[in-house]
């Protein structure tokens, strides 16, 4: 196997040029165009760096849930979740950090660059509130970069097409992989059972 160990080798491999919408399209603000997708996004994912690992975690509530304060920062409520806090701990320790917004149906995404905060503002994070319940801390970022990422990733998948979707009897459900993992130590089918209504229990 041959591997590319040095920025030169790398860049001689992709010779073609870079289209200029690539630069145009970076922002150090959120445009009213980028928050129009922004707000309209009802999924992200949020990516950390740590001293030893490094963290991605889907976050997800009806659009809008990620705030535009301003053109320069963004909200994030970290709801409900396994507390491992791995995002959590992250930013605590290095604030840089990087989401990608999706909306259903949309080929693009939209990205954003930038250091991160946590508040837990009583009035704040009261703001937030769904179903009665407040997340217990906000994340803060401070945009440095913004920009939409082209459909191609989308379109060769074919993410949003109803067509390719595959019914999710078709997989391992998270009880049986747990059993399996502890090798029977873990009661997979009573977490499967008891699942539907710990969600429903433990959304918010």
């Amino acid at each position: 196997m041959s591997l590319i160990t040095s920025i030169a080798e790398l860049e001689a491999l992709y010779t073609d040029p870079v289209s200029p919408a690539a630069h145009v399209k970076v922002l150090d603000h959120v445009s009213d165009h980028y928050r129009t997708f922004i707000e309209a996004s009802p999924f992200m994912l949020l990516a950390t760096v740590g001293p030893s690992d490094v963290d991605c975690s889907p976050r997800g509530d009806p659009p809008g849930f990620v705030r535009v304060a301003d053109p320069k920062t963004l909200m994030i409520p970290d709801r409900r979740g396994n507390n491992r806090l791995d995002s959590l701990r992250n930013i605590v320790m290095d604030p840089r950090v990087h989401l990608l917004f999706l909306i259903p149906g949309v080929g693009e995404t939209m990205r954003v660059i930038g250091r991160a905060a946590i508040s837990a503002d009583p009035e704040l994070c009261a703001s937030f509130t769904m179903e009665g319940k407040a997340p217990r801390s906000v994340i803060i970022v401070t945009v440095e970069e913004v920009y939409p990422q082209c459909q191609k990733a989308l379109v060769r998948s074919k993410l949003w097409d109803p067509a390719i979707q595959i019914p999710r009897s078709a997989l391992p459900s998270l009880g049986e992989m747990l059993a399996a993992i502890t090798k029977g130590g873990f009661d997979g089918k009573a977490y499967d059972q008891a699942y539907p209504e710990r969600l429903k229990q433990t959304i918010y």
